[in-house]
């Protein structure tokens, strides 16, 4: 692989830099996003936007577009890139499901995405949960598509299919990273059952699509970012996200690399050409990010269903 072009910023590890001008975040907190925020804690939700420190929470709250993280907002893993909390979870919502099938209806959503913390101290990883919570998300606004980010579930394929026996439009699992990458990045996660819960889901429900992601930035070449892709393809990954990776805090892996919008360009060409339906790269995409408008192929079946 040939030098970085001029304009990319390398980062040596432990170190600290000014992030480029193309990844600086301009917050506006518009009457939209004063709602959403109202909606979330009068329901006492959480969001990934928030927890996750994501840096397209403004953009996507004035846009009335947010990711719902069910199961509480404690994680059971300590993955090195994600802000999440760590530690010993509280006990589960029963009620959680309603409401945020409520605030989808508060927020007249027409696309919603519904993500969680990694629960192993569950027998399902939390599977019942995210089941529930797509059947009251269509009880009550069967117009919304809706699409799920789940974990792993520890490999627990039983787990798999009680989320897609309750039909989400999109089956999202994010690989996250390289292979070569993956153990020193990802907490208890791994590279080949990412790729495994993956194929599960197309041989168990081939007709709903999946979504992947992966983060650069972490010290990953472009051949290994193809190989990712290829490894992907080969599992008939539908759609796929990618994003540059930021520090959350100091203790979190530093940043190695940032990459330029021009190579975004580059990885999705990439992409499309392995045959992904939708590829959505550049800086500041996250595996939520416009996802209403990564499936636009299956819009005539979701209004089928819909009864429009």
């Amino acid at each position: 692989m040939g030098k970085p072009e001029p304009s990319v910023r390398v980062v040596q590890a432990g170190t600290t830099t000014a992030r480029p001008e193309w990844l600086k975040i301009r917050a506006k907190t518009g009457e939209n996003y004063k709602q959403l925020k109202e909606i979330m804690r009068t329901q006492s939700l959480h969001t990934v936007c928030e927890e996750a420190h994501c840096p397209n929470l403004f953009e996507c709250w004035e846009m009335r577009t947010a990711t719902f993280m069910i199961l509480g907002d404690i994680c059971t893993r300590a993955c090195r890139f994600c802000a999440v909390h760590t530690g010993r979870p509280n006990e589960l919502d029963l009620r959680e499901p309603e409401r945020v099938a409520d605030a989808v209806v508060a927020m007249g959503l027409e696309h919603v995405v519904i993500t969680s913390v990694a629960r192993d101290d569950l027998a399902d990883g939390g599977a019942s949960v995210f089941a529930e919570t797509i059947r009251a998300v269509r009880r009550k606004v069967p117009t919304c598509s809706v699409e799920v980010l789940i974990p792993d579930f520890d490999g627990n394929w039983d787990a798999l299919a009680v989320v897609l026996d309750a039909h989400p439009d999109v089956l999202n699992h994010n690989i996250e990273t390289v292979r070569r990458l993956s153990d020193s990045v990802r907490s208890r996660a791994k590279y080949d059952r990412t790729l495994e819960l993956l194929r599960r889901s197309k041989e168990m429900a081939p007709d709903i699509p999946t979504k992947s992601s992966i983060m650069v930035g972490l010290g990953e070449t472009f051949e290994e970012i193809y190989e990712t892709m290829d490894d992907l393809r080969a599992v008939d990954v539908d759609i796929l996200t990618v994003g540059q990776y930021l520090q959350p805090t100091a203790k979190h892996l530093p940043v190695v690399r940032y990459y330029t919008p021009t190579e975004f360009l580059r990885l999705r060409g990439e992409g499309l050409k392995r045959g992904f339906k939708h590829v959505e790269s550049g800086p500041m995409v996250r595996s939520s990010y416009h996802a209403k408008d990564q499936v636009p192929w299956r819009q005539p079946e979701m209004a089928a269903r819909s009864g429009e």
